[in-house]
């Protein structure tokens, strides 16, 4: 039985003397009209036209008529404009400004050959999940499931948008490691029980160069935190290095990253790093000097005290040699706070404050990205039954960061938006009411007269329209 809408043209407070009457009736109107700047970004970088070559589509090509590079445009920029579920796309389908940033030919959707397709320009939830659940070992001969995924493509897609990011080779970059909690509410494949987090899990891995995404893992939580890093970074660096030789790259991360393989591997590849250490009573031994100062320093001032020590450490048995050790030695009001690094710089390089307080702390910004990504972006919307398809949907938000950070990067450069987070950046520049008039030879989009922030909405077209098309 087809659902019944309750109308609501009447029921309204008046306004004074005049009766408030509303309807759904207003025509092709948008709520998403920012959606042309996700559009522009695509036309200036061929994100997610590379991203839908990463795919090999086994279907009949004479028999579809949402190509692969539809499909993953309209799941990565729905994404973008804050629609996470699958379901929404069988109301977006009829959806023209989506249609419209997607590249659709025919934004009407008139051109579809079924007829109960007609007005639906844009596939549906049915459609799009394809690209989800499609098993790695599909085939032609496959029954519905026919688009499998090249992950190493996908990989190597974000280091390629990442590097393409600079006009020239950087001295100097550091890639910052880390893992967070993904949880997880049904019974996935791989689910595990994660004691410090305290439920069940994922456990995926990311590799950020200040607000770039170079790799998105998806993992098991009953894996070290640091399990994987020294593949996934080998594979990075080895990329980087073919194209920028001279760059110096530095390995960033916490205490879970501070392995001996780590260690091990960026010492005989000429990578240098600084890792957090965990504190253990050798360690705290070895600064208790400087403990006993900060304590005296923090009772006559009555503020946080920091004193810091340079030494060398060796493990009993894990470590192959002694490195290097910068400790802090800090009293809060809550008590003493010892903190820890290991580093590959000698103290000529950095000395052992700057090396803790400018280099170390620096990495704290790589928190904001990942909850860009699992919060704003839906990385966490791994609800498929399947580790690998779970994994797919971690690259949809990926590479809806990377698009939605490229805008950033070249649409909003010396705004007061330039450092905007995601939600910001959808809030105020891609939710905006707009009609929407389609004739025979051109598209009329009229926004809404009262938008607030139309000089930034300006200033990143004409921002956008200085970089060439992407061919």
């Amino acid at each position: 039985m087809k659902t019944e809408c309750t109308k609501v043209d009447a029921g309204f407070q008046p306004l004074g003397r005049r009766e408030i009457r509303a309807d759904f009736n207003g025509g092709t109107i948008t709520s998403d009209g920012g959606a042309l700047l996700l559009r522009e970004a695509e036309q200036r970088t061929g994100i997610l036209q590379r991203f839908s070559q990463c795919f090999i589509d086994h279907r009949k090509q004479n028999r579809i008529e949402h190509d692969v590079v539809s499909l993953v445009s309209q799941r990565v920029i729905g994404l973008a404009l804050g629609y996470e579920d699958l379901n929404d796309h069988d109301q977006l389908a009829t959806d023209k400004m989506l249609a419209i940033a997607v590249g659709k030919k025919d934004p009407t959707g008139m051109d579809r050959l079924s007829e109960r397709d007609k007005g639906k320009p844009l596939a549906g939830k049915s459609t799009l999940n394809r690209l989800e659940l499609t098993r790695p070992d599909a085939t032609s001969q496959s029954a519905y499931k026919k688009i499998v995924i090249d992950s190493q493509s996908v990989d190597n897609l974000f280091v390629d948008v990442f590097m393409e990011s600079y006009p020239e080779p950087p001295e100097e970059i550091i890639l910052d490691v880390d893992a967070t909690d993904d949880p997880l509410h049904g019974e996935q494949e791989g689910r595990f029980f994660h004691g410090y987090y305290k439920a069940y899990c994922y456990l995926p891995l990311y590799i950020f160069c200040g607000e770039h995404l170079l790799c998105a893992r998806l993992r098991t939580a009953h894996n070290d935190a640091s399990a994987g890093t020294v593949e996934e970074l080998e594979r990075i660096v080895a990329r980087i290095r073919e194209v920028w030789p001279a760059t110096k790259i530095i390995i960033r991360g916490d205490s879970g990253f501070c392995r001996e393989s780590l260690m091990c591997w960026c010492e005989d590849h000429d990578v240098d790093f600084i890792l957090g250490l965990a504190k253990n009573r050798r360690l705290r031994e070895a600064i208790e000097e400087e403990l006993y100062l900060a304590q005296a320093l923090y009772q006559c001032s009555g503020k946080a005290s920091r004193e810091y020590k340079d030494f060398c450490y060796k493990t009993r048995h894990s470590w192959r040699w002694q490195r290097r050790v910068v400790g802090k030695a800090e009293h809060l009001s809550k008590g003493s706070n010892p903190r820890f690094v290991v580093t590959s710089f000698s103290p000529e390089e950095w000395e052992a404050k700057a090396l803790y307080e400018r280099l170390y702390c620096g990495r704290g910004d790589m928190e904001n990205r990942i909850k860009e990504q699992q919060l704003m972006l839906f990385a966490d919307r791994t609800s498929t039954h399947k580790l690998h398809s779970n994994q797919i949907r971690l690259y949809f938000s990926s590479l809806a960061y990377v698009l939605v950070q490229s805008l950033r990067r070249l649409g909003l450069a010396g705004s007061e938006m330039a450092k905007a987070q995601c939600d910001t950046i959808r809030l105020k520049l891609f939710k905006i009411g707009a009609r929407i008039r389609i004739t025979v030879r051109k598209i009329w989009i009229s926004f809404a007269g009262g938008y607030p922030y139309k000089k930034i909405f300006e200033q990143a077209v004409g921002n956008l329209l200085k970089f060439p098309l992407y061919v």
